[in-house]
């Protein structure tokens, strides 16, 4: 039973496992089927036509409780949801970036998808202006690409993460860190299309880098050589006005001042057209003004005041019609160039004026940029403070998780330990309830062998001694008869005692021997009738030998008047379930006559103890029952549990 029980619960655990395995199989299939979906949007071009139902897919995938699971899923759709906001909604954006930041930023995993999300929140940060806080996301993104050889990202994005960080620190004035970031780039451009915009890029921030910090100029000519080839072989791609800001750089480091204004004019060509395109754009007013402002300097420097007078007049017309959209530091430079050409020409007074007026700009610019950075550093520090806080507390998830997973470790281990004992206590109980049940029923078995033993010795004392009467009594052919009788009887005795079961048939047929035996012992003074089942197969009916013999012995003993021809004795065999119903009657006594109260039947004894380990072996019904009759007759009645016998089974 136990052992039962352990099976249904292995089973049950099975099938719960395999419940569990379907569910997570299922999981697993959907999970897949929006990777797929969401590996695809991603990689949609997105267009004026398109751009509204691609927000709205990243919206519904938002809303998605199997992408809202899980962290890759969840915070790639938010990532892209703050790319389709940056243009028209910059604080939508800069929320989604930092949800999906908050994802993934504790984690040492997600790499790439972090990388994207520092360098769109620098891009946000640098649009507002927050350089400093531009700077920081741009070099947390710029790292990553650094540090990692393995990571996935396309060159292409590789490449715009590193310009931007370099030229965020070329702006603050953080060289080395400029220069190692383009010098990266500059590696990665076989990888990109000849005619991209970041073949140009790279160069011409090199350039600059080396021309505003001061770096040796050995390799400026190369990169020089560079653009000049690139503009020659994609004049459709690339904007030459880039190529011309180089190489006056690369001049004016020379002193080389005519080759400075060849390119500063053909600068101005082309920011007068794009001004005269978009006037209102502070990229072009501050295009056309800066370049107007560095002519007129390098005018004065080549005492060409006329020159200089010439694009001061523009520099001004400039100023009154699009001043507002220009920055402090155009303002500022274009009062050096003012100021030094006044100098120039000897107009003392107008000269000190502008500088005066280029030191109050100065000051006003340098309070604003003042109160902005102090502001921006203190932002900073709190985005720092926050970092810094959530990788503490991923520290602190990663080392309680350790110990949980070690505690649920030790307790599955403990679980482990406490079942096996538990299986093994089992099944050594039920090894134990076995074996106490097989040494119980081979007890019972060398009982019924030994009750079978003294009950033998019994009957056959008994026999003798009526053969005994009849030699002494010198009735020869009777004691003859009754000796070939006996002898018969004696043999199948012999051979039923020596099995445990046998067939009811081989029972009736001793019984009928012994019957016929005591028949003649007693000069036929009684009579007998066996009744048997006729529809039953009494071959197939297996019941302990000799157990109904010693009540037949004592219904002709005890229940049958010696002294009167009309005594009986009856054996009715019917059968009931798994129990052979036996019922044994005599005639009785003489009225008045009664049996010994102490006599009792050692047999019958026998025969009473054998049936009860005979139920208790087979778990069965097993008695006997003894009721008298009107006439003083007997009726004693048997319940015997039967076999069948497998061997005629077949």
């Amino acid at each position: 039973m136990k052992l039962r029980r352990l099976y249904f619960c292995l089973l049950a655990a099975s099938v719960f496992y395999a419940c569990k395995q379907d569910q997570s199989r299922s999981k697993n299939e959907q999970l897949l089927k929006h990777k797929t979906s969401i590996t695809a949007l991603s990689a949609k071009q997105t267009t004026a036509s398109n751009a509204d139902s691609i927000l709205q897919a990243w919206k519904r995938f938002n809303a998605d409780p199997i992408v809202l699971a899980d962290t890759d899923l969840n915070t790639k759709t938010k990532y892209n949801l703050g790319k389709m906001f940056a243009r028209k909604n910059p604080d939508s954006s800069k929320m989604f970036l930092q949800q999906a930041l908050e994802l993934v930023e504790g984690s040492n995993r997600y790499l790439e998808i972090k990388a994207n999300l520092y360098n769109g929140m620098g891009n946000l940060a640098n649009a507002e202006p927050l350089e400093h806080q531009a700077n920081y996301y741009y070099n947390k993104a710029a790292m990553i690409v650094l540090s990692d050889s393995t990571l996935t990202l396309k060159p292409m994005a590789k490449a715009i993460i590193l310009l931007a960080a370099a030229q965020s620190n070329k702006s603050l004035q953080q060289y080395s860190l400029a220069l190692k970031m383009n010098l990266a780039t500059l590696k990665l451009m076989p990888q990109l299309p000849p005619n991209v915009t970041n073949q140009q890029r790279v160069l011409t921030q090199l350039i600059s880098l080396i021309y505003t910090a001061d770096f040796p100029k050995n390799d400026i000519e190369n990169y020089l050589k560079k653009l000049e080839k690139l503009q020659a072989t994609y004049p459709d791609d690339f904007n030459p006005r880039f190529l011309y800001d180089s190489k006056l750089l690369y001049f004016d480091k020379a002193n080389n001042i005519d080759s400075v204004l060849k390119y500063s004019l053909l600068n101005a060509a082309i920011d007068e057209q794009f001004y005269g395109e978009r006037p209102t754009e502070p990229t072009a007013a501050g295009n056309i003004y800066t370049t107007y402002t560095n002519i007129v300097a390098n005018y004065v420097k080549a005492k060409n005041y006329t020159g200089a007078k010439l694009f001061l007049k523009k520099a001004n017309d400039i100023f009154k019609q699009s001043g507002n959209l220009l920055e402090y530091e155009d303002l500022i430079r274009g009062g050096e160039a003012s100021s030094s050409y006044y100098a120039a020409i000897g107009e003392k007074d107008q000269a000190l004026q502008t500088a005066q007026d280029v030191i109050a700009l100065q000051k006003e610019n340098f309070e604003i940029e003042n109160t902005q950075a102090v502001a921006e550093m203190g932002a900073l520090y709190q985005i720092q403070a926050k970092d810094n806080s959530i990788e503490r507390l991923n520290e602190d998830i990663k080392i309680n998780t350790l110990k949980l997973e070690r505690n649920k470790l030790s307790l599955v281990i403990t679980a482990l330990i406490i079942l096996i004992l538990l299986i093994v206590i089992c099944l050594f109980y039920s090894i134990y309830k076995q074996r106490k049940l097989k040494q119980e029923k081979e007890n019972v078995q060398l009982q019924q062998q030994l009750l079978r033993t003294q009950m033998e010795p019994h009957f056959i004392f008994n026999t003798l001694s009526a053969l005994q009467s009849f030699i002494r009594l010198d009735e020869k052919d009777e004691a003859i008869k009754y000796l070939n009788q006996f002898s018969r009887l004696l043999r199948s005795s012999l051979e039923l005692s020596r099995e445990k079961l046998v067939p009811l048939s081989q029972e009736i047929e001793t019984l009928e021997n012994y019957l016929s035996l005591q028949q003649m012992r007693y000069n036929n003074i009684f009579n007998f009738e066996i009744k048997t089942p006729f529809n039953e197969d009494l071959e197939m009916l297996m019941i302990p030998p000799m157990l109904i013999q010693p009540f037949v012995e004592n219904s002709i003993l005890h229940g049958i008047n010696l002294n009167d021809k009309d005594g009986f004795v009856n054996v009715d065999f019917t059968i009931t379930n798994q129990n052979l119903k036996v019922t044994i009657a005599d005639s009785g006594k003489i009225a008045g006559e009664k049996k010994p109260q102490n006599h009792q039947s050692l047999s019958g004894i026998i025969s009473k103890e054998r049936l009860q380990l005979l139920g208790k072996e087979r778990n069965q019904d097993a008695g006997i029952t003894q009721n008298k009759t009107t006439n003083g007759g007997t009726i004693v009645t048997l319940s015997i549990p039967f076999a069948l016998n497998e061997s005629m089974g077949g």
